[in-house]
């Protein structure tokens, strides 16, 4: 079954309100270089995430200028997992890997399939969005999927998508991609930043139940479903 990541989380009340709809994963935003509604200070984020359940995994996006950067916010946050946006190298990442704790997914273009597979080996997932110019994500585009499909299956490492995900369109995107997990920010917002506990809802089973009979079928015949 996917997992599924709530992402741009503001406040605690929102916090709450993706654990209750059974998301896997809970994502905020602190020391981006980006116009955001859904950045909050670092002093903030480890007060979120400290306050999350013990089963929801917590993750930090940032985008840091270097190394030195991006393990620095991590100390600060202690984040189940710190997901970085940005130019940084698989050398870099690899060294942030090896200096935090947490787990470490890059976040790509998906229109570079390339740099993907350059930081796949470096990182614990890779996260494929559409971003924009600056090279961040959470632009609410879409991006072709099938493309995307093609990128998953010839990675090792666990794939994460991303970009323009909805309510409506999350459950066709997994059973094209068949991702290890989906991410949503704008996709599930009344306004910019605060959540539509509806929509957050809504997302997580759609997407949670997506592929569930071929997976029934396939584990009858004795086959593997990730």
């Amino acid at each position: 079954m996917v997992r599924v990541k709530i992402c741009g989380v503001t406040t605690d009340a929102d916090l709450r309100a993706v654990e209750a709809a059974g998301a896997d994963a809970v994502g905020v935003v602190a020391d981006v270089p980006v116009e955001t509604p859904r950045e909050v200070s670092l002093e903030a984020a480890a007060a979120m995430l400290d306050a999350a359940p013990p089963f929801l995994t917590t993750t930090l996006v940032t985008m840091p200028a270097a190394v030195d950067e991006a393990v620095a916010a991590a100390d600060r946050v202690a984040p189940d997992v710190l997901q970085l946006h940005g130019d940084l190298s698989a050398d870099d990442l690899r060294s942030i890997r090896e200096r935090v704790p947490s787990s470490v997914v890059a976040a790509v273009d998906a229109a570079d399939p390339e740099r993907a597979r350059a930081v796949a080996p470096a990182v614990d997932a890779v996260l494929v969005d559409s971003v924009d110019d600056a090279g961040a994500g959470g632009t609410g585009e879409t991006h072709d999927w099938a493309a995307t499909a093609e990128v998953t299956a010839a990675l090792d490492a666990p794939v994460i998508l991303a970009g323009g995900l909805t309510p409506d369109t999350v459950a066709e995107a997994v059973e094209t991609v068949r991702p290890f997990a989906v991410d949503v920010a704008s996709g599930v917002e009344r306004t910019g930043g605060r959540k539509d506990r509806e929509a957050v809802r809504a997302f997580v089973a759609n997407a949670t139940g997506a592929g569930t009979d071929r997976d029934e079928v396939a584990q009858s015949a004795g086959g593997m479903s990730l």
